[in-house]
């Protein structure tokens, strides 16, 4: 598929995905949204990718949805868009490899929701988050209603879709919307560092623990620890799990099926 509104590379195990549309601050419109989808379906399917990594082409990560391309939408056709674009949040959200979000500016709306949709988010200092649908007479409906009150909390979460506010990368950070904050000029190799690190583990593990966190997360607790005892099964039977223990015990640096 030739790409219109993102960009794509696979480099050393890692695959970039680029929101590119700097002259709109990347807005997701229909096409950014379809080509999301099936970017992301192309990098759970190839076996040469270990981890992605999303950002956005000049001062924006995604500062929204289109407006332009939705002013003129029917009821009907808006719901459809909506429902579309928290289609691909979870796809993204649920793919087997980890996703890094390089927050590089305005993640707004849509923006906010795709990095929420990230396993890991890292900001640049100048990034600034924000749910601003209430502003435009709709909610938040990429999953922004969900997965905001699970990171920052209820009632925070009220706070930030209610009022609209838009808040610096210090204070995401602060409140669990982001694990780590860095320059400008660091963003990439923090995020390829994060990503580099990940890669030396065990792959087996690395696509448990997310599928255990995942779906845990939404569970009680003595329910999710028996799906985490299930999840073990498949890295305990693994060859990694013996060359992991091995390397342990002879004091050496594992050799991981992925390396």
């Amino acid at each position: 598929m030739e790409y219109q509104s993102i960009s794509f590379e696979v480099k050393e195990g890692i695959a970039y995905v680029t929101m590119n549309r700097p002259e709109s601050l990347n807005a997701l419109n229909k096409e950014a949204i379809d080509e999301l989808d099936h970017v992301f379906r192309a990098i759970e399917a190839d076996d040469e990718v270990k981890v992605a990594i999303i950002t956005g082409e000049g001062r924006a990560f995604v500062a929204g949805a289109d407006i332009s391309q939705m002013v003129n939408l029917t009821g009907i056709e808006g719901q459809k868009m909506m429902k579309q674009g928290a289609k691909v949040m979870d796809l993204i959200e649920s793919i087997s490899k980890p996703v890094i979000g390089a927050i590089n500016g305005f993640a707004l709306g849509g923006g906010c929701e795709l990095a929420m949709a990230c396993d890991i988010r890292i900001a640049s200092e100048n990034a600034r988050f924000g749910q601003p649908e209430v502003n435009l007479g709709i909610i938040p409906g990429f999953g922004g209603t969900q997965r905001l009150p699970r990171l920052v909390g209820k009632g925070m979460g009220k706070y930030l879709v209610m009022t609209a506010d838009y808040i610096g990368a210090e204070e995401a950070k602060r409140l669990g919307l982001v694990e780590k904050v860095v320059a400008p000029e660091e963003l990439m190799r923090a995020c390829e560092a994060v990503a580099h690190k990940i890669m030396e583990k065990a792959p087996i593990a690395i696509k448990a623990a997310k599928a255990a966190i995942n779906n845990g997360i939404m569970l009680d607790v003595v329910t999710g620890i028996a799906l985490e005892g299930e999840a073990c099964g498949a890295p305990f039977c693994s060859e990694d799990r013996v060359e992991g223990m091995k390397a342990f015990l002879e004091k050496r640096e594992a050799k991981f099926s992925n390396r």
